[in-house]
């Protein structure tokens, strides 16, 4: 799909940024054929005004954006100025919303290109909330402040989890609403990611009724992602087993922290094996294998245990666009696409029980972790207990009378764990220390995030915004002046849903 907007609000981005910001842009996307973007500019936005700027970010990019007064930083990040090397697009893909298959596209997002770090990393950098696309359909390619701070918090938050993901590098205000159930402050996020590739990328490209474009895409991200699979026998079903695994994984972290990304469409699931779009996301407190967050999955297709097998059923929409590479035999192709989708449970299931263990201390392994794993999770389900804290208290190697009191069945299992430690070579002291590096302290809370969403948007107030970013910066620490933010939600704080802000 072309469309020949490239000046369309040209004369809103004209001025240049400040050299010594540190940009250094290339474009091999936009070498690809240009069915897979449109060229256009961010629309211009009336008042913009920094809410927040990651500088630690910036600073591993490479960036010095110290070197921009506050007027200069919130013309570059609203993109009513853009960076001289910026070659702004809009990228087309299609994707399985929630089963139903939908050709798509950045409908509320701009790509302005590739950023070469000093050390030659390369990061896509993106404005999301820029304004109408030709992929906006009846969109008004906004967004919403709350959102874009949930993005940023969620997304900062997990990367020092230690789970891969985009990360934010700012937030402005354009002065402007956007109507949504009401009318609410508008805001666009700057998003840094390996690259916002998708499964839904290929799915376009399957689409485009030519193999051609299907390889064109592929060596692409052999390329760009997988390298080292460009002398493989197939590279094509080397790339495939790769993402596969790096889903797995990817996954597999998500359960072990209880983060429940909401929206697991096709669209959503980046072939680099990070985190991408951040929407109506959360965090468990008490453990509810059910649990669903997002009001628009009202049939719980992507609720919390089913995270792997969503992820599974995605992947298998990948493998088929792939078909026509993995080997010229329909039939040869088709048995290689199952035999690698079928691998994918033994890959998550590794990935799983190996975070269960450091989860638990358990340094060795043996016949018997998977029941012992499985008791204490049933338990939890029926006492509905906080995940996050059990595991932290399990950590902290205090009494079991003082983790469940008076509770039988979490002393019996209590008891065959600590026999099961005693049972693995080490001491007991690196036991702790793993497990203390394995279960974080706090994460964003559904509860604390609302409240500082709402503070910043309906009040102007960035202090418990701030508050929440510096305590989930450092997880694993246990710092008492955030220990309010460790509370499990009262009744009457609980957040049943969360919302996607499109």
């Amino acid at each position: 799909m072309k469309d020949n907007t490239a000046t369309k609000h040209s004369e809103a981005n004209t001025q240049s940024v400040n050299p010594n910001v540190g940009w250094h842009f290339d474009h091999s996307y936009e070498r690809l054929p240009d069915y897979f973007y449109a060229r256009l500019t961010p629309v211009p936005v009336q008042a913009p005004q920094v809410v927040v700027l990651n500088h630690a970010l910036a600073a591993s990019l490479g960036l010095n954006l110290r070197v921009l007064s506050e007027q200069e930083t919130a013309a570059l990040f609203s993109g009513n100025v853009l960076p001289d090397p910026a070659h702004p697009i809009a990228q087309a893909y299609a994707g399985h919303q929630f089963g139903h298959f939908t050709m798509l596209g950045d409908g509320r997002a701009i790509l302005l290109g590739e950023h070469l770090t000093p050390t030659g990393k390369r990061f896509d950098i993106q404005f999301k909330g820029s304004g109408q696309t030709p992929f906006s359909r009846r969109g008004d390619g906004r967004a919403a402040l709350a959102p874009m701070l949930r993005e940023y918090i969620v997304s900062e938050a997990m990367h020092a989890l230690n789970i891969p993901t985009t990360r934010s590098l700012a937030v402005v205000k354009t002065g402007e609403w956007v109507m949504r159930e009401k009318p609410l402050p508008g805001a666009i996020l700057t998003r840094v990611a390996a690259s916002h590739i998708r499964v839904g990328t290929f799915q376009y490209a399957a689409g485009q009724g030519n193999d051609t474009a299907i390889k064109i895409l592929a060596d692409y991200v052999i390329q760009r992602h997988y390298s080292d699979l460009k002398d493989a026998e197939n590279p094509y079903l080397s790339l495939l087993n790769h993402v596969i695994e790096r889903q797995a994984s990817l996954v597999a972290q998500w359960m072990l922290v209880g983060f429940i990304h909401g929206v697991m469409n096709t669209d959503n699931m980046s072939i680099s094996g990070e985190t991408i779009d951040y929407g109506p996301c959360a965090f468990i407190d008490s453990y509810d294998p059910t649990t669903v967050f997002s009001s628009i999955d009202q049939h719980g297709r992507y609720r919390y245990s089913n995270q792997p097998l969503m992820a599974q059923w995605n992947l298998a929409r990948f493998a088929e666009t792939l078909l026509p590479l993995l080997d010229s035999s329909q039939d040869k192709a088709v048995a290689l696409a199952e035999e690698a989708i079928h691998a994918f449970p033994q890959h998550y299931q590794n990935q799983w029980i190996s975070g269960m263990r450091r989860k638990l201390g358990l340094l060795n392994e043996e016949a018997g972790d998977a029941e012992l794993i499985a008791t204490l999770l049933n338990w939890m389900t029926q006492q509905k207990t906080d995940y996050t804290n059990l595991f932290r208290a399990l950590s902290a190697d205090g009494p079991a009378e003082e983790i469940a009191p008076h509770n039988a069945e979490f002393l019996t299992w209590h008891a065959k764990w600590k026999s099961r430690l005693l049972r693995q070579p080490g001491s007991m002291d690196n036991v702790h220390h793993i497990m203390q590096q394995s279960n974080p302290a706090i994460i964003p809370r559904n509860h604390r995030v609302e409240e500082a969403l709402s503070a910043a948007s309906d009040h102007g107030d960035l202090s418990p915004m701030k508050r929440l970013l510096a305590a989930v910066a450092d997880p694993f620490a246990d710092l008492p002046e955030f220990n309010d933010l460790r509370t499990p939600p009262a009744p009457s704080e609980r957040i049943y849903q969360t919302f996607c802000g499109t």
